[in-house]
């Protein structure tokens, strides 16, 4: 597996990934961040949206899921920056936790720094 920066290319692929996902991000984010993908056999199999140091989506292919390019782009991202945050849904709290997040809960929703 590739992890490296999406071509300007892949930006509609990044799209389907992340909507397949049913995580939304804006373009916005989507042009002034780093997007990250993580690349098998000539096809983006997983891709992380890196606006400043909040991860702003991280999403894998079903196929892909369980493992590890979920864990390899964070810590793709982490390797680029001194801090990371991220908001996300209490049903990943395992995965943000499992890598090192410290997590609060507030409002139904969960925010992570690492």
């Amino acid at each position: 597996m590739e992890l490296r920066p999406a071509r300007p290319a892949e930006r509609t692929t990044v799209r389907g990934v992340l909507n397949a996902a049913m995580l939304s991000v804006d373009d916005d984010a989507l042009r002034r961040g780093t997007t990250l993908v993580a690349a098998a056999d000539g096809r983006v199999v997983g891709a992380l949206v890196l606006d400043d140091e909040h991860v702003a989506a991280v999403a894998v292919r079903p196929g892909r899921r369980d493992q590890g390019v979920g864990t390899a782009l964070v810590e793709a991202a982490a390797a680029r920056r001194d801090r990371l945050t991220v908001d996300f849904d209490p049903g990943v709290r395992p995965f943000y936790e499992s890598l090192g997040f410290d997590v609060e809960r507030s409002d139904g929703r969960c925010h992570g720094v690492r």
